[in-house]
């Protein structure tokens, strides 16, 4: 079972990072008794003051049901009872990225919370606000409030990490305290291993990961992050050995764009849809080995089509970096960063081509129309969007949807069944493609409606009485 390490009371999370590339020095494996006997405890010593301790209040809807504390009626009435705002506190732990106070920590930690709390080694003590966060991604970007110049440690370029590099990972174990185990690098280009809210590309590592390290920094030999531990591979809820982090790489973009004032994270549009090439595939398209992105499809106003990819092509290379998983791929743009004109290389006819890619963020073409329904519509509050580009990469759809999506349900939509990102496909067997035909549809409902919705892969109908 793969879990995301949780952040609770008692949970601590702890990330190590910075935007300064440290000097590389030579990696050897330690010849002497003297050079065994230091250990890494000069290591520790420096990477410790840049380690924060984070507390987290967030307000979350609970519903207060008489059966709670029945073993048996409880579960048939889960959803009973008068829904009451609770605070729930959170207890993470975070990395210091920089001396005017940027600091990184999970979107688990700190997402949606109201007051937060950072916590030095030395006790000294700060508050500090969410100034960019991607659930996705599992990363949050908090700023010092009123601090003085800070301890942190510096960002390593993690795509010159190794298999096999001795590290460190620092966290808050079952909240005992500030904590370090060691380990090696054990794989790099993990993609779709991870579950809850992160997802994409991962490196992985035997250091022992509990619950509490989420956040915690991963660590190399001359103390520079190289990733922010985010989940564990287990059985049993404790460490079995096999544990993911989040690369620095993306970690420096996050804080670049914090620095330039974006609350969300803005990964740069691919346009296009494709798959992991396997032997088959691979012996069908004349390759000598299973490698690359075969795409299937493309946008009509993708970078890619512009650059001259074309479906059927396999996409090997970008930014000088091997690519064998869509998700890879969008990891070595966002990387990147948004802007910028990377080398693609693509395989076709059986030769190598070389085509530019310039990283751009997804058209708002055409515009959303974002409407909202009032107060006398038939689920007032209810928030729909024409589908584009921009709406496509926010919510995860196929490249090629098209139609309207709810971007919120409002209270009653929610009531009923609806969540943000369904499509609406049509209502009492109309077809609706824009936000006016969903809400010309409603109007003109008698008594009973019924909502025809796709999610994800499922096409599901909501019925229900006006």
């Amino acid at each position: 079972m793969l879990r995301t390490l949780p952040a609770f009371v008692f949970a601590l999370s702890l990330g190590i990072t910075s935007v300064i590339t440290p000097a590389v020095a030579e990696t050897k494996i330690p010849t002497s008794q003297a050079e065994i006997a230091l250990g890494f405890a000069p290591l520790v010593k420096q990477a410790a003051p840049a380690v924060v301790n984070i507390y987290a209040k967030r307000i979350v809807q609970a519903r207060q049901s008489p059966f709670q504390n029945d073993p048996f009626f409880r579960n048939f009435f889960r959803d009973f009872g008068e829904s009451r705002p609770q605070v729930q506190n959170s207890l993470g732990s975070g990395v210091i990225l920089s001396a005017d106070g940027y600091v990184v920590s999970n979107f688990h930690v700190v997402g949606g919370a109201t007051d937060i709390r950072v916590v030095l080694k030395d006790r000294r003590e700060y508050a500090a606000e969410v100034v960019l966060a991607d659930e996705d991604s599992d990363l949050a970007i908090l700023k010092l409030k009123d601090a003085p110049e800070m301890p942190y440690l510096p960002l390593r370029d993690s795509g010159a990490v190794e298999v096999g590099e001795l590290v460190l990972a620092i966290g808050n174990p079952f909240g005992i305290g500030q904590t370090v185990s060691s380990g090696i690098v054990s794989g790099l280009a993990r993609s779709g291993v991870a579950t809850g809210a992160a997802r994409g590309y991962f490196l992985q590592t035997d250091a022992a990961i509990n619950p509490g390290n989420s956040g915690g920094a991963l660590i190399d030999v001359n103390g520079a992050l190289i990733g922010v531990n985010t989940s564990i591979l287990t059985r049993s809820g404790g460490s079995n050995g096999v544990g993911f982090a989040i690369p620095s790489d993306l970690v420096a973009q996050f804080v670049a764009q914090a620095r330039q004032g974006f609350e969300t994270f803005q990964r740069p549009w691919a346009g296009m849809s494709g798959q992991t090439i396997d032997n088959d595939i691979a012996e069908s398209l004349g390759l000598d080995r299973p490698g690359g992105v075969l795409i299937s499809g493309l946008h009509e106003a993708s970078p890619f089509r512009a650059a001259g990819v074309e479906a059927g092509d396999v996409i090997q290379l970008v930014a000088g970096a091997e690519v064998n998983s869509p998700q890879e791929m969008i990891f070595r743009m966002s990387v990147a960063g948004l802007g910028s004109t990377v080398p693609v290389t693509l395989y076709r006819d059986g030769s190598r081509q070389d085509v530019e890619v310039s990283l751009v963020l997804a058209p708002e073409d055409p515009p959303r129309a974002t409407l909202t329904l009032n107060k006398g519509a038939a689920l007032p509050g209810l928030q729909l969007s024409q589908v584009n580009p921009a709406v496509v990469a926010q919510y995860g759809l196929r490249f090629d949807t098209s139609g309207v999506v709810i971007e919120d349900p409002g209270p009653y939509g929610a009531q009923v069944g609806l969540r943000t990102g369904d499509l609406v496909l049509g209502i009492n067997g109309v077809e609706t493609d824009s936000p006016q035909a969903v809400a010309k549809a409603l109007d003109q409902a008698s008594r009973r409606v019924a909502i025809v919705v796709q999610r994800g892969l499922q096409r599901v109908q909501i019925r229900f009485r006006l």
